[in-house]
């Protein structure tokens, strides 16, 4: 088929893409399905075979076609011409259009009847949102100590005769029983029984958060169970509250240089049996570490937040300086990052594995770090 009779083909069969160079190498225009539009190009060899054609398209289309990638690449190496292609590609755009939800058939009425007696029973009062289609809702509540909660239900078409998707911002997976007669006021009443399981972890949490400096996470969310706490300059401990038995030892990592950190890790280990779990768990961490955290009454948080020796800056995306110089009187902090790159770009340091051994920036002392773990 030559080119002219291609595109009179695509024009007369919906699809409206046009060449966009003089050689014809370049296809652009909208493919259409279901009355939705979708922008695509197809770029073609110098040779026009569509079999090294590649296709490019918005961002829609790449969602729709999520799965179908190896599908279509497969039609494009094994077209006769781009008719064919074009015509297969709007194949596989209708089978992926009837597989989202968003394009499935409306729900019976009854089921809009269901949801508002079940709304009345709940009370309209605890309804934050509502989507268009009546199908997301988010519900607030509170626990026992004041604190705001968020629930979000994502009901099927079916309901209640299939589970609604639940999720909050907690520690732990939120676990609903369901039945098809469940109603939304019993879900409601298993979210709160959810909520005042946690209120002792995050009781404990929030005391941490009032009376130290917290240096990670920046904004601690509710699901949130670890928090880094500042102990002095460039000393800090991270400890992990278990959300089950949140009275508990945590787990603790002491940061640092070493001349500092290794005393305070000695101490952690010989008072361990110092723990009482009838005591609040900020009073046994100064008691086992024997000292007192600097807290927002008697510090500026200004004190602990130490840049960076290599961007001078506090905060690269997510992270803080945790890589300190082991030298008495140099204890310059590092971020991870910067240390890695720096040290890996000098020609006097050495990589074992994921460790780089080099000399500190500022004082040429030896310095180690571990390769930054990379960002799935």
């Amino acid at each position: 088929m030559d080119v002219k009779a291609m595109e009179a083909s695509m024009i007369n069969d919906n699809p409206v893409l046009l060449p966009l160079n003089k050689e014809k190498t370049i296809y652009g225009g909208f493919i259409t399905v279901q009355e939705r539009d979708f922008r695509v190009r197809i770029t073609l060899p110098p040779d026009r075979k569509i079999t090294g054609g590649r296709l490019h398209c918005c961002w829609q289309l790449k969602h729709l076609l999520r799965g179908y990638e190896q599908t279509v690449k497969q039609r494009l190496q094994q077209s006769d011409n781009l008719v064919t292609f074009i015509l297969e590609l709007k194949t596989i755009l209708e089978v992926g259009l009837k597989s989202f939800p968003e394009h499935q058939s409306i729900p019976p009425p009854q089921y809009y009847s269901q949801l508002i007696s079940e709304m009345e029973t709940l009370g309209w009062s605890k309804l934050l949102f509502i989507d268009t289609a009546f199908q997301t809702l988010q519900l607030n509540a509170e626990d026992s100590s004041g604190r705001q909660h968020l629930l979000t239900v994502k009901l099927k078409p079916k309901h209640p005769a299939e589970a609604p998707d639940c999720s909050a911002d907690l520690p732990l997976p939120l676990l609903i029983n369901w039945t098809p007669q469940t109603t939304l006021d019993q879900l409601y009443g298993q979210f709160l029984l959810v909520l005042e399981s946690l209120t002792r972890f995050w009781d404990v949490l929030d005391e941490i958060d009032r009376n130290t400096w917290i240096l990670e996470p920046e904004k601690p969310c509710r699901s949130d169970t670890m928090r880094r706490i500042a102990i002095g300059n460039n000393v800090s401990i991270k400890v992990e509250v278990d959300p089950r038995h949140p009275e508990m030892l945590p787990d603790c990592c002491l940061l640092g240089a070493e001349h500092v950190v290794t005393p305070l890790r000695n101490k952690l280990n010989t008072n361990m049996h110092l723990w009482n779990p009838e005591s609040d768990v900020l009073h046994n961490l100064q008691d086992v570490l024997e000292i007192e955290f600097p807290s927002p009454a008697s510090h500026e948080k200004s004190s602990f937040s130490t840049e960076c020796g290599i961007c001078y800056s506090y905060r690269l995306e997510d992270s803080i300086p945790d890589q300190v110089c082991n030298d008495p009187r140099c204890g310059q902090p590092f971020h991870q990052a910067c240390l890695y790159e720096w040290l890996r770009g000098l020609p006097s340091s050495r990589q074992s594995f994921s460790v780089i051994f080099g000399d500190c920036p500022y004082c040429s002392k030896p310095i180690t770090v571990k390769m930054a773990p990379q960002k799935s």
